[in-house]
């Protein structure tokens, strides 16, 4: 019997992903009448159906279901061998991609890349901003600063420091409104937070359960949205000590509410092997420890 070969896993793997023909074929760059006759060499080797139609695309069956973790592992093996293959010999050059936290991403990470930047400026950095955590074990990215441990196998991860929040307000929102003496003040000032539950969120809850008696006048889960109306002094809300120390105009209110964050930075075991990769990790790990130190 023939042995299938990737293009034919990686079509499947697409679809599965993609929910139809003409997504999957979006995202690898190929036609649907190519991915189509993939998807068919690959059923009649495997001597299964893995996909039948459905109004809102094609649905997998138990075969393609069964099949997916194991092409998600070979789609990571053959990632892992493409990184090899193309790695530096000695210079540091190619591409790395990092995933942070909206904040972390936007207020931190600019000064310690561009450093690194000028030092190797051969390197190519794509900064991805996201609260939700990327999976490296995908390759969503190769490197991520985590606000938590990770938890997925086959990651290298080293613990930076911890990332403190308090409770803030601007300057001018505090002129207008008065400094709450304690929490139960909270209740009556316009506080910045949520629009969906997340574990953020209930640790914030659990921190100070007076925030749940005071309805959010902003809500939104956008950190960086959160973090402008706070500065544009709409409101209470939290944010980093050591990012409210760059500002005088951001004052903190009840210091007893405090938010510890562990920090990590994390990459695929894989990777080690790749200069460029370790050295931004380093960096990374550098500059995360000094912004958790304040």
């Amino acid at each position: 019997m023939t042995e299938p070969s990737w293009d034919h896993y990686r079509a499947a793997l697409a679809v599965l992903e993609e929910g139809s023909l003409s997504g999957a074929a979006r995202a690898l760059g190929l036609t649907q009448p190519t991915l189509g006759r993939q998807i068919a060499a690959l059923e009649q080797v495997l001597g299964v159906a893995l996909f039948t139609r459905s109004p809102t695309g094609l649905a997998p069956t138990e075969a393609a279901l069964t099949l997916a973790p194991y092409a998600r592992s070979l789609k990571a093996t053959a990632d892992a061998l493409r990184r090899a293959v193309t790695a530096e010999a000695e210079g540091l050059t190619g591409r790395v991609r990092i995933t942070a936290s909206e904040v972390v991403g936007a207020e931190v990470l600019p000064a310690i890349l561009a450093a690194l930047h000028a030092r190797h400026p051969g390197l190519a950095l794509d900064v991805v901003l996201s609260d939700r955590m990327q999976d490296l074990l995908r390759r969503d990215a190769d490197i991520a600063v985590r606000m938590a441990p990770p938890t997925q196998e086959a990651l290298v991860a080293r613990r930076v420091g911890t990332v403190r929040l308090g409770l803030y307000g601007h300057r001018r929102y505090l002129d207008r409104r008065g400094m709450p003496e304690g929490p139960g003040d909270l209740a009556r000032h316009s506080v910045i937070g949520f629009d969906a539950e997340t574990p953020f969120l209930r640790a914030m809850m659990r921190a100070a359960p007076a925030l749940c008696e005071a309805p959010f006048a902003w809500r939104s889960d956008s950190t960086l949205a959160q973090l402008a109306a706070l500065r544009a002094g709409f409101g209470l809300g939290a944010c980093h000590t050591a990012l409210a120390a760059r500002d005088p105009d951001l004052i903190r209110v009840l210091p007893d509410i405090v938010w510890e964050l562990p920090t990590f930075v994390a990459m695929h075991e894989d990777l080690r092997a790749l200069r460029r990769c370790q050295v931004v990790l380093d960096a990374l790990a550098e500059g995360m420890a000094a912004y958790c130190a304040g």
